[in-house]
Parts: structure tokens; C-alpha cells; sequence
């Protein structure tokens, strides 16, 4: 399968990936190797102080579902169809040959990226409305990491009305919640009126 965008994608995983002293290591080649949609973060993070850098991340990632890179959260929140949602996508890996042995998520942004930069972007397609709801938000929130997205979410067709209108619809709505079990109980010998 050709894939136009492999570089993009292979480079955006390693830029939204924790800033561990592996990417700093890595950086001098990504900032040679990306395509110029890339270069804004890159330099940025050439530029910044690692502790600083990683410090930023987890003030992104860490603290804000809003921000979220786990992509089945976008469309399930956190329901019970979120575990299908990941068995699903353990399938597709599965079904292009490669089997998920990573410590995070199987949905977690860069590890779907890695896989897009091998297996092309159905994977992407698939949760347009959530990448774009993640661009929206970390483009509102100020950070360099919505280049990032940006840049993916232009390797990608559309915006189909579709997609825009899930992602606004989700956006004002947020994504599902379950309160299973969480009804109010009233407690014995209390009056219910």
C-alpha cells in the first residue's frame, strides 16, 4: 500500500509521544527528516528546555481529557463501548499484520500514527472527528502541539459535513459518560416523597 504520508506520520508520533531523552536524541533527525508542516513544533522544541518541554506535555496531556490522545475516548468517553472500541482496534492491527505489544492504549495518538506511517490512515479516518476535536482544543489552549494535529489532520480527506458536524456536535456536547450504578438510593427508614 502507498503511503504519501509515512514520514509525516512516523515524525508526528515522536512529537506527541512523552519528550523523554530518547526524542531529544532523536530530535537533530526529525527536524532534517519532517515535512515542513513539523518544522514550527520542531523548532520549538529544539529551542526549549527539556525539563520545561516535558513539563508542558504533561500540563497538555496529563491534566485534561479535553486534550486527550487516546482516540476512542473522543467517541466513547468513558463508557463500556470503549473496550470494544479498542478490541477493534487491536483487530485492525492485527489484520495488517502487526500485533500491539505497547505499554499504553492500542487507540494512543502515536502509536496509531506509527501505524498509519506503515499501513496508510484508515485508522485516522476512522476518528476524524475526534483528531479535529483534539486540533480544536489544544489550538484553543495555546499550544505548540496543535501543529502537530494540524498537520494530520491535513494528510487527511475532508472535512466531510459529517465530520465536522459530529465534531461540533461533540465539542458542545462532550463525550459520553455512563454513571452506571450511580443513581441516588434513598437510605432505609427515609421518606421518599
Amino acid at each position: 500500500m502507498r503511503n504519501d504520508h509515512a514520514v509525516l506520520y512516523q515524525a508526528a508520533a515522536h512529537c506527541l509521544a512523552y519528550p523523554d531523552a530518547e526524542f531529544h536524541e532523536r530530535l537533530p533527525l526529525l527536524t532534517a527528516a519532517a515535512p515542513p508542516a513539523l518544522g514550527g513544533f520542531l523548532a520549538h522544541a529544539a529551542a526549549t528546555d527539556p525539563r520545561e518541554l516535558a513539563a508542558h506535555y504533561v500540563q497538555v496531556f496529563d491534566f485534561k481529557n479535553r486534550h486527550s490522545l487516546y482516540l476512542s475516548w473522543w467517541r466513547d468517553g468513558d463508557t463500556r463501548r470503549r473496550g470494544m472500541s479498542l478490541v477493534r482496534f487491536k483487530e485492525v492491527y492485527r489484520a495488517h499484520g502487526m500485533e500491539f505489544t505497547g505499554e499504553e492504549l492500542p487507540d494512543f495518538l502515536p502509536a496509531v500514527l506509527e501505524f498509519s506511517a506503515h499501513a496508510g490512515p484508515l485508522l485516522l479516518d476512522d476518528h476524524r472527528s475526534g483528531l479535529e476535536l483534539l486540533r480544536l482544543a489544544l489550538s484553543d489552549f495555546g499550544t505548540p502541539y496543535a501543529e502537530v494535529v494540524e498537520a494530520v489532520c491535513a494528510t487527511l480527506p475532508g472535512p466531510s459535513p459529517k465530520d465536522r458536524a459530529e465534531a461540533l456536535a461533540l465539542a458542545r456536547s462532550g463525550p459520553p459518560r455512563e454513571d452506571v450504578g450511580l443513581e441516588p438510593f434513598a437510605l432505609i427508614g427515609e421518606r421518599t416523597s
